[in-house]
């Protein structure tokens, strides 16, 4: 298979280059991603001035621009005619809302405006329980495209995947297909002379039973089908 890799947190980011190690067991992966990172950017593009992009080899672009404006450049001239389109890993969650601030998200969710499908990957981190380990990741990651390639995604769909924050070890947590969780985060804020500075605690968000936040939390993987339709009946 021929894969598009990005992702929000830049071209050498530790967890991007676990996610082309993972796909380079099922094909041949490109990265185009940003020069830096770009978390919590959402889906903004770059319409109005020139996006400057540096083409390193045959499978490492480095784009002067968004996640979103990677996806663009990549299926419009630098990686045309992906079977998927790659995102993450990202440093740290993308969970209920997160994925509307995500620049990862928004990375597979182009794809899937552009009909192409995709894959958003987050790893949570909790330092209190382990320090993030890529190499255990990129396993994770592995087994997780092994099931997920089988898998139906109609059109305009992607799917969101996150890896749970575990002590370390060898165990490969279960896969659990769930529903994307609407619960707000710790919206704990401390007002300064500068102005209020957000001091929420992410592992303190709300979450409901079953979505993705509640089986993340939990230690198990979480995979949300992400549908690009959101209107109400």
């Amino acid at each position: 298979m021929k894969f598009l890799i990005s992702n929000d947190d830049g071209f050498d980011a530790e967890g991007i280059l676990a996610l082309k190690e993972a796909a380079s067991s099922f094909g041949q992966g490109a990265i185009v991603a940003p020069d830096q990172g770009y978390s919590g950017c959402g889906h903004r593009v770059t319409d109005k001035a020139p996006i400057r992009v540096d083409s390193r080899s045959d499978d490492l672009h480095v784009v002067y621009g968004t996640p979103a404006d990677c996806t663009r450049l990549g299926l419009v001239k630098l990686v045309p005619d992906p079977d998927w389109v790659l995102s993450g890993i990202n440093h740290g969650g993308n969970l209920a809302g997160d994925i509307f601030m995500s620049g990862t998200a928004a990375a597979a969710r182009e794809a899937a405006i552009s009909g192409k499908k995709a894959i958003a990957f987050s790893q949570y981190i909790n330092l209190e329980v382990s320090p993030p380990n890529w190499e255990r990741t990129t396993l994770w990651t592995r087994h997780v495209l092994n099931v997920l390639f089988d898998k139906e995604l109609k059109p305009g769909q992607f799917w969101n995947v996150n890896f749970p924050a575990l002590p370390a070890g060898d165990v490969t947590p279960e896969i659990v297909f769930c529903r994307h969780d609407t619960s707000q985060v710790d919206l704990t804020y401390e007002w300064t002379a500068e102005g209020a500075m957000y001091r929420g605690i992410y592992r303190e968000r709300g979450r409901r039973p079953g979505c993705d936040v509640d089986v993340c939390f939990s230690g198990k993987i979480s995979v949300t089908r992400i549908q690009l339709d959101a209107s109400a009946e």
